[in-house]
């Protein structure tokens, strides 16, 4: 999956916390909130707070299905609360390669659609 696929799908999928999502869907989406946010707090602080609270809950959708992607919760990501340590446990889970079948569905193609086996 492309920058502007992942970012086209996770906006689509903004409040879907059903379903799964690859890697390079994850990935390229966090890396656009990173890089929108870091260029509009250069023009206005005022605005990167209006824009991370505009992407929090796609983002948070978009954790909860790569978590499902390795057969894990999305609830999961409350780990992420815990300083320090829950950040690198929860860094680790979304990095993980995706599993096959489970019990989130079928897999994801890395095209968005679902894997045919």
């Amino acid at each position: 999956m492309t920058f502007v696929e992942s970012i086209k799908a996770c906006f689509a999928n903004y409040a879907n916390f059903n379903g799964r999502a690859t890697r390079s869907e994850y990935w390229w989406f966090a890396l656009f909130i990173v890089l929108a946010g870091f260029g509009i707090s250069m023009i206005s602080d005022m605005l990167a707070t209006v824009f991370y609270v505009a992407t929090l809950v796609p983002s948070i959708a978009a954790a909860a299905r790569r978590l499902h992607d390795t057969d894990r919760s999305g609830w999961l990501q409350l780990i992420g609360l815990i300083p320090i340590l829950g950040w690198i446990a929860i860094i680790y889970f979304l990095a993980q390669p995706g599993t096959g079948a489970n019990r989130f569905g079928a897999p994801i193609a890395n095209n968005g659609t679902p894997a045919i086996n």
